[in-house]
């Protein structure tokens, strides 16, 4: 029977870290961003770039492999994706977020083991240094490249929610957590009689501000800061929650649910997306890596299941609930005041 079976597969999910690390690193090394100039040939580009020649053509041969690169009559340039979204000049650039993942992460997911043996975060908190928000929040700089990260990840998950969502039913909405503000601003893009804005830590007021500006949209949205375990949220008859539940335990995720439902009004009603696991825990492999991630990067959040979160949802007294896919792994648990 073992003539039979091919392991493949398995090796190649044991390789597959490979392929990301190559990336991470190009990103590191801002080669899209040089490529961003112009195509290059690989002498060139190698020289730019300050890496050694030994293995230079293979990392470059690598990314057009991964359709990270082109390469046409032995010059390399970036496809249209990383044109859009890996050159650091582009307003739309994430590589914030593939920063982050190679300067911290991908080390980090080294002690998975040590983590699944203790329970324990593997990150900074392991060797006292703080928390994954207090380093986040505390350089401006970085905070905004991880802030137009995330906006870059959640867009096709706002411009789902701004057309699925009933939103002829309501007026005004408030995205708790909001970072830049793409959530508000692509559902008032799409339904002109919302009014209402975003809600988060002061210092990210700024760079909402300066977001919204492009979108001439200030008459009709607003920041308001604030710590949400803290602070009351806004008065809305939507609140939204994205990618907040699962930073926290279950106590803390039923209090900020408790919380919401609280502040809405009757009939108001709430949206939690985040990449939901599939209520079988077997298909959605995002949803799952993230609660692994969550083990890495907090002491006690975890990623759920739309019958999970919809459950929560009616223990702290919301009448009526569903679940929706959005966008890719994301889909949005609603539950009716």
């Amino acid at each position: 029977m073992s003539q039979t079976l091919d392991p493949s597969n398995i090796v190649m999910l044991g390789v597959g870290f490979w392929g990301p690390k190559v990336l991470l690193s190009a990103v590191e090394l801002g080669l899209f961003t040089e490529l961003g100039k112009g195509p290059l040939d690989a002498e060139t580009l190698r020289t730019r770039l300050k890496v050694h020649p030994r293995s230079a053509l293979d990392f470059f041969d690598s990314l057009v492999a991964l359709g990270m690169l082109e390469r046409k009559d032995g010059r390399y340039s970036n496809t249209p994706e990383t044109a859009h979204f890996l050159d650091r000049t582009k307003p739309d650039y994430i590589g914030g977020l593939l920063e982050m993942l190679n300067h911290r992460l991908y080390g980090f997911w080294g002690s998975l083991t040590e983590g699944l043996r203790t329970g324990e975060p593997q990150n900074e908190v392991k060797f006292g240094v703080g928390d994954i928000f207090e380093i986040l929040y505390s350089d401006p700089g970085r905070l905004k490249l991880f802030l137009q990260a995330m906006t870059g990840l959640t867009m096709g998950t706002a411009m789902a929610m701004a057309r699925k969502f009933p939103w002829k039913e309501h007026k005004r909405f408030f995205d708790v957590g909001c970072a830049q503000g793409c959530v508000p601003v692509q559902v008032a893009l799409a339904n002109p009689h919302i009014s209402g804005g975003g809600y988060d830590l002061p210092v990210v007021g700024p760079i909402f501000q300066e977001y919204l500006k492009r979108f001439d949209l200030e008459s009709r949205l607003e920041f308001r800061s604030g710590n949400f375990f803290e602070d009351p949220l806004p008065d809305a008859d939507v609140l939204s929650m994205g990618r907040i539940l699962h930073d926290w335990d279950l106590e803390k995720k039923l209090a900020l649910l408790g919380k919401a439902y609280a502040a809405l009004p009757k009939g108001g009603a709430l949206i939690v997306y985040e990449s939901l696991i599939d209520d079988d825990r077997r298909t959605n492999v995002a949803g799952l890596l993230m609660s692994l991630n969550m083990l890495i990067e907090t002491r006690g959040g975890f990623d759920f299941t739309g019958a999970d979160c919809t459950g929560w949802m009616k223990k702290v007294g919301f009448q009526k609930t569903w679940v929706e896919h959005l966008h890719g792994p994301d889909s949005m648990a609603v539950g009716i005041k």
